[in-house]
């Protein structure tokens, strides 16, 4: 098979284990002479897949008893509908700190009053805002805590005085996180815990009930919560995936020292940014993303944009070309994104500034 380095902002990478498990699932699930896709949701043998995947997550980022774990569908599209169905009551407040924050934002405001306490729109969205404060009287405060297409993260867990909830899609299980100060944790599996398909909530569940509008019964975490992430037929492909793959995060060290790796790959291409004169990082320094890392060709160098999207593509480089929104290149080194990958493009880079120097 080519050889090639996955930078694409997801799906992306996965451990070379779970993907070998999963076709190995496909195949012949736990001796039951079918494929994963085809067995009883209702079978023991998936009952002990959703259970193990559940005590991992548990596990990984010591939840709490206070908050269930739950697998849903609809990516965090649906989940901002979601967090405004089942906590919305009269106010909202969001941090504005990119696209995906404001399509959030968005849905809140189709339910009741919502709006943005801080936003960063007036640089394009490449700075966290600071210094700003949180209305005690909101229902809830929301914020997505990385930021895929700007390349900014949140990387510590805020003190908050109302309800904390945070959109974590793409950085969710590369750091520590302290559950018990968040009322609902969720988002999309596919940047660092599993393939598209499956959406992973953590919610305290005495934050629920609160809100006197009724809500759709599969857009009520309690439904889910009742049913086990099995009111309907669950996602089984990616939870199986998903649990294959936190099970290779246990077995790295778990989640700190995920961290540690995530930290040290993310400065070593930060400084190859740095130091190249060809490029520069387009995020503020002190909120750079340890997942997403967003650059561009420095002033004077812009037309050899796409000609380094070309040497790059030719030395196994993938998915390296920025959204179509902001344009540039983007770097997305997820959990499973290896050192190696992130040496060979710092390397790419080298080669490169020495031809055009």
């Amino acid at each position: 098979m080519k050889k090639v380095h996955n930078f694409n902002a997801g799906p992306c990478a996965l451990p070379q284990q779970a993907v070998d498990k999963a076709i190995e699932a496909l195949k012949d699930f736990e001796g039951t002479g079918m494929p994963v896709i085809c067995v009883s949701h209702r079978s023991k043998e998936w009952s002990a897949v959703m259970d193990e995947c559940r005590a991992l997550w548990k596990e990984l980022l010591n939840i709490p008893d206070t908050h269930e774990v739950l697998f849903l569908g609809g990516g965090a599209s649906l989940g901002f509908l979601y967090v405004a169905m089942n906590f919305l009551e009269k106010k909202a407040g969001y941090l504005e700190t990119g696209v995906w924050a404001k399509k959030a934002l968005k849905e809140a405001k189709g339910l009741g009053e919502a709006y943005a306490v801080a936003s960063s729109a007036d640089t394009t969205f490449n700075y966290i805002p600071k210094g700003y404060e949180i209305p005690a009287d909101l229902d809830y405060f929301h914020i997505t805590t990385n930021n895929t297409i700007y390349g900014t993260e949140i990387q510590t867990d805020i003190d908050c005085p109302v309800p904390l909830i945070a959109d974590m899609s793409s950085d969710i299980m590369s750091r520590p996180v302290d559950v018990s100060k968040y009322a609902c944790i969720y988002g999309g599996a596919q940047k660092n815990v599993g393939p598209a398909g499956v959406t992973f909530v953590i919610v305290r569940k005495d934050a629920l009930g609160k809100v006197s509008r009724y809500i759709p019964t599969m857009l009520d975490y309690r439904t889910h919560i009742d049913g086990g992430s099995m009111f309907n037929t669950p996602p089984v492909f990616s939870i199986y995936v998903m649990n294959e793959t936190l099970k290779w995060v246990k077995e790295m060290g778990g989640v700190e020292a995920i961290h540690k790796i995530n930290k040290e790959k993310a400065a070593l291409l930060y400084a190859e940014i740095d130091r190249n004169p060809l490029f520069k990082g387009t995020a503020a320094v002190e909120d750079r993303s340890i997942m997403n890392v967003c650059f561009v060709m420095a002033e004077g160098y812009e037309h050899l944009q796409d000609e380094f999207m070309t040497f790059a593509k030719e030395r196994g480089m993938v998915g390296i070309k920025g959204h179509r929104s902001v344009g540039g290149f983007r770097a997305s080194i997820y959990n499973a994104c290896p050192v190696e990958s992130v040496q060979a493009l710092v390397d790419c880079m080298k080669e490169f500034e020495a031809l055009k120097k």
